[in-house]
């Protein structure tokens, strides 16, 4: 898992605190509740307000604004919509007519059943919320700064949506490197930074890009009929993202793979190399510390079968912990996952 982390303003909390959801049923959550729960800051609120008319549907002369769970949903619409490269004011008008249309039991406008995915992705297009709480993504395309926003605002099914959307437009292999690293590295940036805050922006993103990578390797109906591939992590490693995207890219390649997942021991590594008969084995290694050549090499010697037609797996050490030093001996060392993916599929099937 990728490291994170995210601050936000001190104010009264939405979601687990014991009694939170009567309270805002009751008087509404005021402007700082509001940009806590959507990850914005309060002055994007009052802006939005100010600029689009999106302010609480109920106020009283003399009090402080307070959103109700409706008012709420407009904002959180907005949010989703700008997002996804939808220009601030369109965004606005859209999601006013949408809480018009469920008031009326209307379908809600187009613009909100549809993806958008307009945009340079040079970080001023689709600029939208997020203020100083925004993960820093720097050029990358729309949809991963919708990604990111979607993280920050712990909008899990706007997350699952771009995220479902990216693979299935752009392929895994892209996918990851173009819209799911970018955003976990700038979450694992945050929390660095930060120290404990953003540990649950990091948490909700991991999981479900782990999610859709697994759903897309477990849903493969069809395999080549060739030896597969073994995907392991080092004995110390616990990082699996990367060999989830490598089983993901692989399913979608038709090329059969068996995952063991992180932190494998020696002994039940080897065994599993000679009980499978793979045709090239993949060890992970995030850090230089978990990087155990040793084991590569062994790995590397293992043959099966009987004399006269022995066979071996090409070991491919992957990761940036086998990047100091050379490759240990009989190992490929790729730099990138469409490296590895390459050179995985020609193991088996060349």
């Amino acid at each position: 898992m990728v490291t994170s982390s995210a601050g936000y303003d001190a104010g009264p909390q939405g979601d687990g605190v014991p009694g939170s959801s009567d309270l805002m049923e009751d008087v509404g959550l005021p402007t700082g509740g509001v940009a806590q729960r959507l990850g914005v800051s309060p002055t994007t609120v009052r802006s939005w307000e100010r600029r689009y008319g999106i302010g609480p549907a109920n106020r009283e002369a003399g009090h402080h604004r307070r959103w109700s769970p409706q008012d709420v949903a407009v904002l959180e619409a907005m949010c989703r919509l700008t997002a996804r490269g939808v220009p601030p004011g369109e965004a606005a008008r859209a999601a006013l007519a949408e809480r018009t249309a469920a008031t009326r039991g209307e379908n809600p406008p187009a613009v909100l059943r549809g993806p958008r995915t307009s945009g340079s992705g040079d970080g001023r297009a689709g600029r939208g919320p997020g203020g100083s709480r925004a993960l820093r993504v720097g050029t990358v395309r729309p949809e991963c700064r919708g990604l990111a926003r979607a993280a920050v605002r712990l909008d899990a099914p706007e997350v699952v949506r771009i995220l479902r959307e990216a693979v299935g437009a752009l392929g895994v292999v892209d996918a990851w490197t173009e819209v799911m690293m970018p955003a976990l590295r700038a979450a694992g940036r945050k929390w660095a930074a930060d120290g404990e805050q953003y540990v649950e922006v990091e948490h909700l993103l991991s999981w479900h890009v782990s999610s859709v990578l697994r759903g897309v390797a477990i849903d493969a109906m069809t395999a080549r009929p060739v030896r597969p591939v073994l995907l392991a992590a080092t004995p110390a490693e616990q990082h699996t993202l990367p060999l989830e995207a490598t089983a993901a890219a692989l399913a979608e390649r038709a090329v059969p793979f068996r995952m063991l997942g992180a932190a494998v021991p020696p002994r039940a590594l080897l065994d599993a190399v000679q009980r499978l008969g793979p045709g090239a084995v993949m060890l992970w290694s995030q850090d230089r510390r978990t990087a155990d050549r040793e084991l590569a090499g062994l790995v590397s010697g293992s043959v099966w079968g009987p004399r006269g037609s022995r066979n071996r797996a090409l070991v491919v050490t992957a990761g940036p912990g086998w990047a100091r030093g050379r490759p240990p001996a009989g190992t490929a060392t790729p730099r990138s996952l469409p490296a590895a993916v390459d050179l995985l599929e020609q193991a088996v099937t060349g």
